[in-house]
């Protein structure tokens, strides 16, 4: 997907959600949007993206590499 500005459709479609999940995410402020005129719901795909990536937990060798810096900088 090219568009840079998804409609409320498009974004659930996007990020996997079924639309009534992404409206309570929406309404609690959880992921980001717009609704300009405070009608219809947009979404930048790369906000989207960027929210999706959030709260990333390290795999094993990431942990590893980051112990090994840890412990070569001490």
């Amino acid at each position: 997907m090219d568009k840079k500005i998804l409609t409320f459709q498009e974004g659930c479609q996007y990020i996997g959600y079924k639309p009534s999940y992404v409206y309570k995410l929406t309404m609690s402020g959880i992921i980001p949007f717009s609704k300009p005129n405070g009608k219809k719901i947009f979404f930048e795909r790369e906000k989207l993206e960027a929210w999706m990536l959030s709260n990333a937990t390290p795999g094993s060798n990431e942990r590893e590499k980051q112990a090994a810096t840890y412990i070569s900088s001490h």
